[in-house]
């Protein structure tokens, strides 16, 4: 058998797409890959413009692509990470959830002997890479829900005590470098333990999960809102003084206190005590700032709750 023959045969076998073109994009070969997958024979595509076929082609991005190969004499690649496909060929795996479309990999390779002047055609040639892609955006979705649940207070869905003070040592840095303004507000619910006994560990989940969500609902978007533990709650806000800081508390505290919370088959009414502390030259680190909030919280306590109160300065 002749060569030319077994390399026809060969070309028709493979499991890919093999495009070959001139330099004004005239199809001169096509396999049967891309018979199967486009519809079109080969008979009746050689001798058009490939974009006049498949006017979704990125038209200038192909062309440049053609004449870079052609110019450097230097194949050159496209992953579907980049591009994730070059003809939108169906997904011949398709199953309910699935990519619509072929992901693919091609690669362009001038096809010109060491003696030729200059390369007067390129060969495309496309993968069919939907399986790889698939699993690997499942596996990038699922690590994208192990960070986020590594991060989230299973309860609330706020922020965890790690990922909380995590972001405020990050704030606390950023403070200092730039000599910016850091507030903290810690808050805990009164009489937690009271809820517990009289309407059962259920309707405590639920007042903990209404608490949050409604300091969640005025949360900023820069701000962080942690469980800092059991029935305790913190929230971290950037490039906020002192002034700021009280006012949100204020509000904070009053809006728990005006929410009537339904819990099993009970409506419960709750407040909380709150403690507020602005970064000052005195917080040698961020725990300190910290430590100045919870005092706060505690002088709450023991005010009789259902209040406020602004920490000491830093000593």
């Amino acid at each position: 058998m002749p060569e030319y023959v077994l390399l026809d045969n060969l070309v028709t076998a493979l499991n890919i797409g093999v495009v070959i073109v001139d330099r004004e994009r005239r199809v001169r070969l096509w396999n049967h890959f891309m018979e199967m997958h486009s519809g079109h024979t080969a008979a009746w595509i050689k001798g058009r413009d490939l974009c006049e076929v498949f006017p979704e082609l990125p038209q200038d991005w192909f062309s440049a692509k053609l004449r870079s190969v052609a110019y450097t004499r230097q194949a050159a690649f496209s992953s579907w990470t980049e591009r994730p496909w070059l003809f939108r060929f169906d997904n011949p795996h398709q199953v309910t959830g699935g990519p619509k479309s072929m992901y693919q990999d091609c690669t362009f390779l001038p096809l010109a002997g060491p003696e030729d002047e200059r390369v007067e055609h390129i060969c495309v040639t496309v993968m069919d890479v939907t399986d790889t892609a698939v699993y690997q955006q499942q596996l990038q979705d699922a690590q994208a829900r192990l960070l986020e649940m590594s991060i989230r207070d299973p309860l609330t869905g706020i922020s965890n005590r790690r990922h909380l003070e995590e972001c405020l040592a990050t704030e606390y840095q950023r403070a200092r470098r730039y000599e910016l303004p850091l507030s903290v507000i810690m808050f805990d619910i009164d009489h937690f333990k009271r809820i517990n006994d009289t309407f059962g560990h259920q309707a405590g989940d639920d007042v903990i999960r209404r608490v949050a969500g409604i300091a969640e609902a005025q949360r900023r978007t820069p701000d962080t809102l942690g469980r800092y533990g059991g029935e305790e709650f913190t929230l971290v806000l950037p490039e906020t003084g002192l002034e700021g800081a009280h006012a949100a508390a204020h509000r904070l505290c009053d809006t728990i206190a005006e929410t009537a919370i339904p819990a099993s088959s009970e409506t419960i009414h709750t407040t909380v005590s709150v403690g507020v502390a602005a970064l000052d030259t005195g917080d040698d680190s961020h725990d300190k700032l910290l430590d100045r909030a919870d005092a706060a919280l505690y002088e709450a306590k023991s005010m009789g709750r259902n209040s406020v109160v602004v920490a000491r300065p830093a000593e």
